[in-house]
Order: C-alpha cells, then structure tokens, then sequence
C-alpha cells in the first residue's frame, strides 16, 4: 500500500500537534504552529510554565488560589508569539494552527501581531464567557477562523 503525501494543512497541524506533546501538563497539552503566507514555519509553542521558573515550585492542578496553574502556564499559542525569531512584525499575515481554539488572552496577541487566520482542532470549552469573547474579537478583527476537517496525522518513522 502506497501512502498519500500529507496536505499542507495536516503538516502544519502534525507540527502543532507534535508541540503539544512536549508540555507537561497532565490535562491539557496544546501545540501551535505559525505560518507565513509562502507556507514556512515562522515559530512553534506548547502550553508550559515560563522560562527560567522551577516548575517544581508551581502548581499543574486546576485548583483555585496560588495552587491553580492558570495563574502560571504560558498557552501554545502565546509562547508561539514569543518565540518568533524576526520580532512580531513577522507574524503579519500569518495562519496559526492550534489544537486548542485560542483563549481571550492569546486572541488579544493573536489580533495585536496581525495573524490573520486561526486553524484549531478543538473548541472543547466554546461555552465560556472567554471563548466566546475570543470568538467576537476574533470575528470584528476581521481574522478568519476554521475549524480543522483534515485527517490526524499519525507520527512514524521507519528506518
């Protein structure tokens, strides 16, 4: 059986996909890839807490107060932002593809940077205030949304 070459699409989502693996939350790992007009990757992110903190000391579970790891995690999609080599000025027209549809927060960077489209897989948490906050800002921004119908890349390699 001779296997089809994958899409554009279910590259880029396999690169945001494979950076989610490497966060380290037990609940939710998130990956993104960002992408400029000429399809080269511009930068990658996963949901992980700040650099330079010992992550022994913060907390990974959904509590409330300072044991809450909303308080500290860093989403994919906002460390992708961070991590981009030539400054934001290059994410300007880019596609970030995410596997988790990008909270309030990311959204703000994600307008402020210029990304014009957002690919996500998941919209697991649609019906919080956030999200929906994200999906308005996104729409009046003018940044085309799509959800991801590709196929889920599966990562092999023969030798």
């Amino acid at each position: 059986m001779i296997k089809s070459n994958i899409s554009w699409d279910e590259y880029f989502m396999g690169i945001a996909l494979l950076s989610a693996m490497r966060s380290k939350d037990p609940n939710t790992k998130v990956g993104a890839c960002i992408v400029d007009e000429n399809k080269k990757v511009v930068s990658i992110g996963y949901n992980g807490m700040p650099c330079g903190c010992d992550e022994s000391q913060l907390s990974w579970n959904k509590g409330t107060g300072l044991d809450s790891k909303y308080l500290y995690v860093c989403h994919a999609e906002f460390n992708a932002i961070l991590n981009t080599r030539n400054g934001t000025s290059a994410l300007k027209g880019c596609t970030v593809y995410v596997t988790l549809f990008p909270c309030n927060e990311c959204t703000k960077a994600i307008i402020q940077t210029g990304i014009k489209e957002v690919v996500y897989i998941s919209n697991k948490y649609e019906h919080t205030t956030e999200t929906q906050a994200s999906l308005r800002m996104l729409t009046l921004a003018g940044v085309k949304i799509r959800h991801y119908e590709g196929r889920i890349p599966e990562i092999s390699y023969d030798r």
